[in-house]
Parts: C-alpha cells; structure tokens; sequence
C-alpha cells in the first residue's frame, strides 16, 4: 500500500477495499488514428478511511485531463431527461422558484436539466467545465460558464451574479477531488435560505449489490450519508433530508442548507440508523466487496466464453465509463465481442477505451443481429430494452453483468 490521505478528513490511515488494476480513462473514446498513440493507464484503487468512512481511489488523474473535451451527454437518454424534468417540477413548486430566483447547476452538461427551469422563466447558470459540452448548452439558450467549481468561483460568482437559491449537483459531487474546497464552494454560493440539492451514486449500493463497475477515475469519492454529515458540518452546512433513488442502480438525493435554516427531517436519522446497522462505519462491511467482485468477473467471463464455444456471436450495448471498467478488468476485447453499440452520435465512429471495440449506432444490432448483446449501461435496462425491441423480437438477447449475470 502506497501512502494514504483521506481527501475529507486528513486522516493517514485507509485500508484497501479493491484494487481493478491499470485502467484506461474511462471516458477517453479513440479515434481510429489515435491507436498507433501511446495510451496511459493508471492504477485504479479504493480505500475506505476508518477514521470518517469515506470511500475513495487513492490515484488521482488531473480533472483536466478528463473534462476539458468530454463524451457524456445527458440528453440521450430519455430516463435521464424524464429524471431531470420531474425534479425540476418538484424544485419549482416546492421552493416556490419564479423570475426573483437564482438557480445554479454545477457540472450542467448539456443543459437537460436547467432547460426545465428557463422554460419556467427562473433565471439560471450552468457551471460545465467540458468546452464541447457547454457550448450545446448555450445553443440551446442556457448561460454556461467553462468552469471548475470550487471556493474561488462561488466568490465570483457572488460579486459578479449573486447567491444561488438553489443549488444543483447531479453526480457530480463525487467527481471532485477537493472536496472541502467544493463544500466550501456551496456555502460560499448558497443564500442564506437556499438548498443545495445534490445526487450521486451511493455507496451502499455500489457494495451490497456488487456495483464495481461504477468506479473510474472520474469517481473519486463512493459515498454514504455517514461520511457526509461531518464534511458538511465542517463548512457550515447543514444536511435536513436525503432520498433513495432507483436511478444509476441506486442513488442518493441529499438536501442542504445553512446550519439551522431549515428543519431536519427524519429521513436523515433514518439512513444514519440504517448505515450504522448495516455495519457502514466498520471495516468487515467492505472487506468482502473484493471477493464478489472477482467472483462476479469469473462468472461472465465464463458464460461469454461458452457463448463463443457454442459458436454464438456477441457484441456489447452502451459506450459508457462503467462499461470500460467492466471490460477492462474482465479482459473482454475484439476476441470477445464485435462491436459496441450507442445512441450517441459523439461517440460514433469512435473505439473503446483499452479495448478498442468500434462504437456504431444502436441500429447496427437490428442490422447485424448478433445473438447475444452484453448490456455494459444495465442501468438504463429498461430504457434500451424497449429501444431494441425489434432486435429481441428476432431472437437476440441481453445479458446482464451486474449486479448477477443474467440473460433477458
């Protein structure tokens, strides 16, 4: 073990929960002529802190490095914006949001989400450190700053703007290496009677149903309530209530406001209580996480390989980051599969990270119908289910490789 610093809390101690290897960036689709080009690949390890219980990877790539071009838009997938537009239904009538208000979303992408609240007359700022992505947004009438979001910027942006009376962060949070100088961001941003809302992919979930394939490098942080109620002390904040949600595999929806702004509601001692009883805050929580991990590895790379002895042809569904993972760390390349199929035209064209698989249009399993699809984005089942009904009318099937591998 290489040396250990909690991100949250200082502490020098960590124990390691995982260890997937040398991982290509997740999110860093070639290009046909980019193959011949060295492509790094780095460590890719989670710890656990005994001292705050926070989740993390200990190998840190340059948020630069991944975000100043990146490949996700959230506007492709249509549970991703009936998500963000039922949200924001919500946040409208429940804050009571008009023209006087200050929405701010941080990591806005391209504006699925803010979209709601400018057709609504709120006035609004997306904060999306991704050029290619910002620049959609402001096509589609959203004001976006290029920016990282930290403690300097929220000062910013409350001499240049004003303070926010609500504050958005879709898996973000998690994404941020400094993540004192993030929360201290928030407060700094957030008017005295404001919300920070806040989602991301929890922690208890990620263990419990086997999710490793929601780590990359862009996940610095896996995140429980337990961790979080300390850092947002820290910097004045105060978390009043949390949401589970069924979205990305299971979800945290965490709302915050100014320490004693608003009222604390039960949900929090709820999931506390939960965590505590699920053994979140001691170590033999995490320490058989591994153990699934591999054995779940062995368990598709044994039912592609009798796939392939029994002559069958396979190729993948969804270009994402956690499918990188998951193909990387089971080995799983052009011997496997032939070609992964995606509903983003950015990521058409382009090749798999490490694998290197060619990315062609979601049409391509209807036209070449392979017999089985491996479904590396299973946290949108339900939605490319549907989409491909005509391939599975004709007989091609979906298998599934979290959090059992299973064929629908």
């Amino acid at each position: 073990m290489t040396a250990f610093t909690c991100r949250a809390c200082g502490s020098t101690r960590g124990e390691l929960v995982l260890d997937l290897g040398l991982q290509p960036l997740a999110n860093n689709l070639l290009r046909p002529e980019d193959l011949g080009k060295p492509e790094p690949r780095f460590p890719l390890r989670v710890f656990i802190c005994p001292d705050c219980w926070l989740l993390q990877i200990t190998d840190l790539v340059p948020p630069v490095e991944m975000f100043t071009e990146y490949l996700y838009f959230s506007s492709f997938s249509d549970t991703m914006l009936r998500h963000a537009r039922t949200a924001a239904e919500r946040y409208l009538a429940e804050f009571q949001l008009g023209p006087d208000s200050f929405v701010v979303e941080v990591a806005s992408n391209d504006g699925y989400l803010l979209q709601n609240f400018s057709r609504a007359g709120v006035p609004c700022l997306g904060i999306e450190p991704a050029a290619n992505i910002a620049k959609v947004a402001r096509e589609k009438g959203i004001e976006t700053w290029t920016e990282f979001f930290g403690l300097k910027l929220a000062q910013r942006l409350g001499t240049e703007r004003r303070q926010a009376d609500l504050i958005l962060g879709n898996n973000v949070f998690a994404h941020a290496p400094g993540i004192n100088d993030f929360t201290a961001g928030l407060h700094e941003l957030l008017a005295p009677g404001g919300r920070v809302v806040l989602e991301f992919p929890y922690g208890v979930e990620l263990v419990e149903k086997t999710e490793f394939d929601t780590i990359y490098h862009e996940h610095v942080f896996y995140f429980t309530l337990t961790p979080l109620m300390p850092l947002f002390r820290r910097h004045g904040l105060e978390i009043f209530h949390v949401e589970r949600l069924p979205i990305h595999g299971g979800s945290l929806r965490l709302f915050a406001g100014h320490a004693g702004a608003q009222p604390v509601r039960p949900s929090v001692a709820a999931l506390l209580a939960e965590e505590r009883a699920k053994g979140v805050d001691q170590p033999a929580f995490y320490r058989g996480f591994a153990e699934q991990v591999r054995r779940l590895r062995e368990d598709l790379i044994a039912k592609l390989s009798e796939l392939k002895r029994q002559g069958q042809t396979l190729a993948a569904y969804g270009a994402s980051a956690k499918g990188s993972t998951l193909l990387n760390y089971c080995g799983l390349g052009r011997e496997t599969l032939d070609f992964v199929a995606d509903r983003s035209t950015h990521k058409q064209g382009r090749l798999t990270p490490g694998t290197h698989l060619p990315i062609v249009g979601p049409e391509e399993l209807a036209k070449r119908q392979p017999d089985h699809t491996l479904l590396l984005t299973w946290n949108f089942a339900d939605e490319i289910l549907e989409q491909q009904r005509a391939y599975r009318e004709r007989g091609g099937k979906f298998t599934i490789p979290i959090s059992k591998v299973r064929t629908v």
